[in-house]
């Protein structure tokens, strides 16, 4: 409390960071309440998170900036003036914004990448060393003692060799050959920010953005870490549904759901190979909670007119008592990055909380704001929340 500190997101420039850099200047400025912070719940009055007034915001992007103005419609905020301040301030910090990675991200963020924004060389250690040397400048300049590292960026094609992750050492024989192929741009951007003593969070599925060899790395040098995928809407919404049919007894004989997208994360999925890493991610649930799997398939399209905007429809066909088969359907419409925003600052925060605890590895009590949490074999929200509850209540205590 008090002191500043540093937030930086890979892909700084994108719809998502810049709704959270927003939406951290519209709270500081008390332009709306803060709904859809966690952190900000009356249950966890008494934890010492820093305000919202005490954050520097910084990344990297393969692309400029983002024009705020698209980010600013979409709010519920009236106040004219206060928001072309917010823009002012948005566009300054995405033009500090670090050149960014693009090294073997596959071909659909290669298309989107803007060649003077994008760092190149053939050397994996000068990458990494670039990537660190912007954490110190960033840290150095703003007087920061702690910084969270955020990743935000469209989601990778799969990792073609994941044994190459497993451990401290086989990430570093990895650099040292210089086994280019073997990396994804995630990795680089995990394996500098836990090096350089950062908090960690990989908001994304991209799969070179937590292994257990970068748990082990984050255990070494004692920073906190999390991931991954940010879990926002049809998963958020299958994670709390689910248990019902499973504490009922009753049979899930297939679940279908569809995604529309219209932003830059359903143009980048469209390529399949981006595309099957998210498909993975959100398609792993139902056997964890049901306890057997149903058939069940996710589909994801992009939709350019929907801008910002998601929909999900989901078909459940399940099976009751005298094998009466009936089925429930439901609709989740959503603005992709508000629902996402106020996760990554709560996130920043528990980062910074546990930092300064002396806490270090796997924040696995953020279970229920991801997809795919890493050492946690428990999807039912209501059960993972109860991990966060308990920690919470824990802090209270000490």
């Amino acid at each position: 409390m008090g002191s500043k500190k540093g937030i930086m997101f890979v892909g700084l420039c994108g719809h998502l960071s810049t709704t959270a850099m927003a939406g951290c200047l519209a709270l500081e400025k008390k332009l709306c309440p803060p709904i859809g912070l966690v952190t900000q719940k009356k249950a966890l009055d008494g934890i010492s998170f820093f305000d919202f007034s005490d954050i520097v915001f910084g990344g990297w992007d393969i692309r400029p900036f983002n024009d705020p103005k698209k980010v600013l419609k979409d709010t519920g905020i009236d106040d004219f003036q206060a928001l072309a301040d917010i823009e002012k301030k948005l566009k300054k910090i995405q033009e500090r914004a670090f050149s960014g990675i693009a090294i073997n991200a596959g071909g659909a963020i290669d298309a989107l990448s803007v060649k003077k924004c994008v760092f190149v060389s053939e050397s994996l250690s000068d990458i990494i060393d670039k990537v660190k040397n912007d954490i110190e400048r960033f840290r150095s300049e703003n007087s920061l003692d702690e910084v969270v590292v955020v990743n935000l960026a469209s989601t990778e094609p799969p990792v073609q060799d994941p044994e190459a992750l497993g451990s401290i050492r086989a990430i570093e024989n990895l650099i040292k050959e210089n086994r280019v192929q073997s990396v994804r741009p995630s990795l680089i951007y995990a394996y500098a920010a836990i090096v350089s003593k950062c908090v960690y969070i990989n908001f994304t599925p991209s799969e070179g953005g937590l292994s257990q060899g970068l748990v082990d790395l984050a255990n070494q040098y004692q920073v906190p870490l999390m991931g991954c995928d940010g879990k926002t809407g049809e998963t958020l919404v299958k994670s709390a549904l689910a248990p019902l049919f499973a504490m009922r007894n009753l049979e899930v004989m297939s679940w279908e759901g569809y995604n529309l997208l219209g932003n830059m994360d359903g143009q980048v999925l469209q390529n399949k190979e981006n595309g099957s890493t998210k498909i993975k991610s959100k398609d792993r649930l139902l056997p964890h909670i049901l306890g057997y799997p149903p058939h069940s398939k996710v589909t994801i399209d992009y939709v350019p007119s929907l801008g910002d905007r998601k929909t999900a429809w989901d078909f459940i066909h399940f099976k009751g008592f005298l094998n009466t088969v009936m089925s429930l359907q439901f609709t989740w419409q959503g603005c992709d990055s508000a629902l996402a925003a106020p996760l990554v600052l709560d996130l920043a925060r528990f980062g910074i909380l546990a930092l300064q605890r002396g806490e270090y590895g796997l924040m696995t009590h953020l279970a229920s704001f991801f997809k795919s949490p890493w050492g946690v074999d428990e999807h039912a929200l209501g059960k993972q929340f109860q991990f966060l509850e308990e920690y919470c209540s824990k802090v209270k205590e000490e």
